[in-house]
């Protein structure tokens, strides 16, 4: 069944800027080249920005002339002082957007681009470098004199820096949201096409439609949430004059992505973490919430699991589970002039009817649903009160909040410390945060793109009949979220949000029929890799947040982490403290003024000159907000409606409005995801073939010994993965003997990469150490003198070293395997009788062989000639007449396929 839906693919995807003394001229096409619009810059004006896009779509002879007429036309005015003639200046990948401080604009183009993860044949990219090119001519140039101060702090910003964007996937939404819009119904759809002929005229369009049987393919674009885009102020001068190809929103965070290889079978793990663009900030000076209900540090990570072995969203199997961090959702903030390690939390405002809390938990419910679940792990017991301070205020918000909704739809608190349980020894910390995890992901379910395996409802599971959510004809949703602080949102954080996740995985990988149970195990190759993921995941926020990497990593709650590892945590606590004290000012003062919360404008304080920035986000402070809310109805009443769905994916006419929706033909490239993934126009490379080199389960945690189970979920000790430790001599020796025997095991890795898997040990192994390894056969001492003396050997047993024991019997099919494997063996040289005969007598048993003369039948030289069907036949003698000039009469569909080709490459 063909898509009733798909993505519109950007047109827009590499860009050339071409200068000349009065104009700038930015040409941007589509990857194949054979599309291309121009943007005209104005260099003339010293303080405005004049852009003009003319809307039309050029073909690539096109805009040859085009450039020609322009250099032309500047190289015949030989009066003019300076440069003359059309000079090419920059190649970019996309804009960025424009910016001005105290002269004129400037234009941000990304130079540098590197694919880091890829989602249904949609390209995600890192941005790797980016030009700022100031855009009036020296001619016209006001200076002033803070102007390269401010261009400093704007650069602070490490644009190269974990800043993420597509063509073609709209990275600001979750799967589900943009799974969901391209599942409306088609009446919907083309209610919405207003603007099917767009842009240009094109004499194909109804005649094509027309013999295509008006099967054309809706398009959609949705607008991006905005909450978690970094360049939207940057984009907004230009939003509503350019098309919407120009746009490239980008969002900060991290991605990520791995595959696990099941007996062969690709599925690839991808975790996004999008960073909150609202209240942003760093470690001590943003905390809490502001006036609107936007917390500090608030990160939406999502994790989707997708078989690669299908690319299509429509006919491919994708699942998908979001949780959020971000600060308690209060007034509350740290003075950190004191230049103490843990400064005292203060509670700024009193907000007794929880108006803050209120803002923050409608725009959740919004977002995702019902219900809303709050797990706490701020400390509640301490000698000095300090952390207890929030844990009371959160409490009585929510209590406040909840007797107010509808009891089906109340925001659940878990308050649990997790400090306290990690310094008791009679307690696991990450067994009672797997029992948080299954109870949460029960009430909030995940998104699946595709109903229920048949084999789940042959063997239901108890724990997947309790399974929450929103079940669909097509699937399931996620109805709801987990959201999880303490008081960074870094360390514990992250683990909790790790055990969450991994219960999570669990589920996904049932629902695609790829475990037989929602379980998930430690030291298997999958846990591993997911765990390696999320502490990736947990290094890059904890660095832009609190300036260093985690201090306190999944092992180190599960006591297993080895005792190099206590050093580093001291370096990254003290690298935090640093960054802290006297770094963190300036960084936010860049964000400040990359995120348009600050506007420099002549005549007025400049950014440096500010005390504090607590009125840039706090807009209450500065101007009386609109009429408060009610104290009772906190909710906007259309959310409540559609509870536990989340409103943003609910079809009404407010969601229709934010979409844009335009009928192509189905051969169009806007939204030919298989052209734009295997781009069949253009001579592949290795370099861009395989330019994405993900961590794949079988290469980097697998063991590299033969006969061992390439499950990933079968449980391993330390030393049987491929990152465990080579520590000691008998080791080494083994690591060697097992290299000579795997001919596919890689060289040893190094100990900085290995060592955070060598104490990956547990109880129960423990227990074994005394005895004799499982993985090598003692050979008894021997009295024989000083130079028959053997130690252990490290000889392998030839279970592990063959995949079966020869000792014992084979079974009857294994018999016939290895008879027939024989018999096709000997097949291959034929040989007389008398020559059979002659050598039956040879004493010695030896058997003369003669050259091969003739074939037979029974041969590994020779193959039986393939069938043809009559089609191929057919195609065959018309390949053969065409070449001899005899050509064949075309029929509707290649006319029309034709006429797509022509259009599409030179109209």
């Amino acid at each position: 069944m063909p898509a009733a839906a798909a993505p519109i693919i950007s047109s827009v995807q590499k860009l050339v800027l071409y200068e000349t003394r009065a104009r700038y001229f930015l040409v941007g096409s589509n990857h194949a080249e054979t599309k291309y619009r121009v943007l005209k810059i104005d260099r003339t004006e010293p303080k405005d920005l004049v852009i003009i896009d003319d809307r039309h779509v050029y073909t690539q002879q096109e805009v040859r002339e085009l450039l020609g007429r322009l250099d032309l036309g500047n190289r015949t005015k030989m009066g003019q002082k300076g440069s003359s003639g059309l000079f090419r200046a920059v190649s970019a990948f996309g804009v960025v957007g424009f910016v001005r401080f105290l002269e004129g604009y400037y234009i941000v183009l990304i130079t540098k681009r590197r694919k880091m993860a890829d989602i249904g044949g949609h390209a995600i990219y890192k941005i790797e470098d980016t030009n700022m090119i100031y855009i009036p001519n020296d001619s016209v140039r006001i200076s002033h004199p803070d102007e390269a101060r401010y261009l400093r702090i704007f650069q602070n910003v490490d644009l190269s820096s974990n800043f993420y964007f597509s063509y073609s996937y709209d990275l600001s939404h979750s799967l589900q949201y943009n799974l969901t819009v391209l599942r409306m119904p088609l009446e919907m759809l083309k209610s919405e096409t207003t603007q099917t002929r767009q842009e240009s005229f094109d004499i194909f369009e109804d005649e094509g439609l027309i013999t295509q049987g008006g099967n054309g393919v809706f398009g959609i674009s949705s607008e991006p949430y905005m909450k978690y885009v970094w360049n939207g102020e940057l984009l907004d001068i230009i939003k509503n004059t350019v098309h919407r190809d120009w746009l490239l929103y980008i969002i900060h965070g991290f991605c990520g992505q791995s595959k696990l290889l099941i007996y062969g079978r690709p599925v690839y793990v991808t975790l996004i973490a999008r960073r909150s663009s609202k209240f942003a900030g760093t470690r001590f000076l943003k905390r809490g919430a502001n006036c609107e209900g936007d917390v500090a540090n608030e990160v939406e990570t999502e994790q989707i699991l997708c078989d690669a072995s299908v690319m299509s969203f429509t006919a491919g199997s994708y699942s998908s589970y979001v949780q959020v961090r971000g600060s308690v959702p209060l007034y509350w903030s740290q003075d950190i002039s004191t230049m103490m390690p843990k400064p005292p939390i203060t509670l700024d405002q009193a907000d007794p009817f929880a108006h803050v809390a209120a803002l923050h938990f409608d725009q959740m419910l919004q977002r995702f649903g019902s219900p809303i679940i709050v797990l706490n792990l701020v400390k509640e017991r301490e000698k000095r009160k300090h952390e207890r301070i929030l844990s009371e205020e959160l409490v009585a918000a929510v209590t406040y909040l909840n007797q107010f909704l509808p009891p089906e739809h109340t925001i659940i608190y878990i308050p649990w410390d997790m400090a306290k349980y990690t310094k008791s020894k009679l307690c696991n910390v990450l067994d009672r945060l797997n029992v948080i995890a299954e109870s949460v992901v029960k009430k909030t379910g995940f998104f699946v793109n595709r109903p229920d395996s048949y084999c789940s409802i042959l063997r239901p599971d108890e724990k997947w009949n309790e399974l929450g959510g929103y079940v669909i004809p097509t699937g399931r949703l996620q109805t709801g979220v987990l959201r999880t602080n303490c008081v960074d949102c870094l360390d514990r954080t992250n683990t909790a949000q790790f055990m969450v996740g991994k219960c999570a995985l669990a589920y996904q990988l049932y629902s695609l029929g790829l475990i037989d149970k929602p379980n998930l195990q430690f030291d298997t190759d999958a846990v591993r890799l997911f765990e390696e993921l999320y502490e990736d995941h947990g290094d890059t926020l904890s660095l832009q947040y609190g300036g260093s990497q985690l201090v306190h990593r999944v092992k180190t709650y599960r006591k297993i982490a080895p005792w190099t590892q206590h050093s580093k945590d001291i370096m990254q606590t003290l690298s935090r403290y640093y960054s802290n004290a006297f770094s963190d000012a300036d960084r936010q003062d860049s964000i400040n003024l990359f995120l348009g919360v600050f506007h420099p404008t002549e005549g007025k304080p400049h950014l440096w000159e500010l005390p504090t920035d607590f009125y840039l986000h706090h807009k209450n402070t500065m101007r009386l907000l609109p009429t408060r809310r009610s104290y009772t109805y906190w909710w906007t009443p259309e959310v409540i409606k559609h509870l536990p769905l989340p409103y943003d994916e609910v079809i009404c006419a407010a969601n229709l409005k934010k979409l844009v929706v335009k009928k192509f033909h189905k051969y169009e490239e806007e939204i030919d995801i298989h052209n734009e993934f295997f781009r069949p126009y253009e001579l592949s490379s290795f370099d861009d073939t395989f330019c994405l080199a993900m961590t794949s389960s079988a290469r980097d945690f697998m063991p590299k010994t033969v006969g061992i189970d390439p499950s990933p979920f079968t449980v391993r000790k330390p030393d049987e993965t491929g990152k465990s430790v080579l520590g000691n001599k008998s080791n080494r020796e083994e690591a060697v003997l097992q290299r000579k025997t795997a001919a596919s095991a890689p060289p040893p890795p190094s100990e900085e990469a290995v060592s955070s898997s060598s104490e990956d040990d547990s109880g129960t192994d423990r227990e074994e150490e005394g005895s004799v390894s499982q993985r090598s056969t003692p050979v008894k001492m021997t009295d024989l003198g000083d130079s028959a003396k053997v130690t252990e050997n490290v000889v392998q047993p030839m279970k592990e070293v063959y995949g079966i024991n020869l000792s014992d019997g084979l079974s009857d099919e294994d018999l016939s395997i290895y008879l027939r494997f024989v018999q096709l063996g000997q097949s291959q040289h034929k040989q007389d009788k008398s020559s059979q005969q002659f050598c039956s007598r040879c004493p010695d048993g030896v058997i003369k062989l003669t050259p091969i003369s003739a074939f037979s039948q029974d041969n590994i030289y020779e193959v039986q000639p393939p069938k043809v069907d009559k089609k191929s036949t057919e195609i065959f003698h018309a390949h053969i007449q065409a070449s001899q000039g005899i050509m064949q009469p075309l029929g509707k569909e290649d006319t029309s396929m034709y006429r797509e080709y022509i259009r599409n490459r030179y109209l």
